[in-house]
C-alpha cells in the first residue's frame, strides 16, 4: 500500500554544492579585496614616506641656504676690514653653531664657541673637547651676544689679536692667500681640537660654494 505525503510537509532539496560555491567566491572576494586595500595601502605608504624625507630635505636645504644669506654679508664687510676671509667666517659659523641651531647659537648668539671669563657676559654650558686621542665633555664658560654680528666680529678680532698668552697665535690664517691654507692654519694654529677640523671646514666651503664671497678681499 502506498503511503501519501503527509499534508502540509515539505521535503527540501538539497543545495550543498552551491552554498559552498557561494562561500568559496565570498572568501575569494575578501581576499582579493584585503589584498588590494593591502597593496594600495604599502605602496601608499611608500609614496608618503618618499615624500616626507624629500619635503625634509628640501626644508633643510633651504634652511641651510637661508642661514648663509644671513652671515654671508657682514662677513664680507669684516673681510673687507680685518682681511679674514668671508668664507673661512662662514664655514666656521656653520661648524661651530650647526647652522645656527646649537644651544649656544640659538640661545646666546656665540656661533665661533668663544669662551669668556666674565660671569656678567658668558654662561657656563657642557662642550666636548678631543684630548689625548679621545672626545671628552667638559664644563666651559662661553660668551653671551645681544646679536649674532657681534659674535662674528669677535670672532674676527680674535683672529686678528690672537689670545691672551699669544697676540700672533692665528698670524698663519690671516697670512694665508685662499681657504685651503687658512683652513690648515686654523689647525695648526691651535683654533679647534677636533682633528677633522680642517676636512670638515674645506668641505663646507667647496659645498655650498662659499669661496665665491672671497673675491677681492685679498
Amino acid at each position: 500500500m502506498n503511503q501519501l505525503p503527509q499534508k502540509g510537509r515539505y521535503t527540501p532539496r538539497r543545495k550543498t554544492r552551491r552554498k559552498k560555491s557561494r562561500n568559496k567566491n565570498s572568501t575569494t572576494y575578501i581576499l582579493l579585496a584585503i589584498v588590494a586595500v593591502f597593496v594600495i595601502s604599502f605602496f601608499g605608504y611608500r609614496r608618503y614616506v618618499q615624500y616626507k624625507s624629500e619635503t625634509q630635505v628640501e626644508m633643510v636645504q633651504q634652511e641651510h641656504v637661508a642661514f648663509v644669506k644671513k652671515v654671508a654679508p657682514y662677513a664680507v664687510v669684516l673681510g673687507k676690514e680685518y682681511g679674514v676671509l668671508p668664507s673661512i667666517t662662514i664655514a666656521q659659523a656653520i661648524l661651530e653653531s650647526n647652522w645656527g641651531n646649537s644651544s649656544l647659537a640659538s640661545q646666546y648668539n656665540n656661533y665661533f664657541g668663544i669662551k669668556g671669563e666674565n660671569p656678567t657676559n658668558t654662561k657656563v654650558l657642557q662642550t666636548k673637547e678631543y684630548t689625548d686621542g679621545q672626545w671628552v665633555t667638559i664644563n666651559g664658560r662661553f660668551r653671551v651676544y645681544s646679536d649674532f654680528r657681534e659674535s662674528m666680529k669677535d670672532h674676527t678680532k680674535l683672529l686678528v689679536n690672537g689670545t691672551t698668552w699669544n697676540s700672533q697665535q692665528y698670524k698663519q690664517v690671516l697670512q694665508s692667500k685662499d681657504y685651503i691654507e687658512a683652513a690648515i692654519a686654523l689647525q695648526t694654529d691651535g683654533y679647534a681640537t677636533d682633528p677633522g677640523y680642517t676636512s670638515k671646514i674645506i668641505r663646507i666651503i667647496q659645498k655650498y660654494d662659499l669661496k665665491k664671497y672671497d673675491e677681492g678681499i685679498k
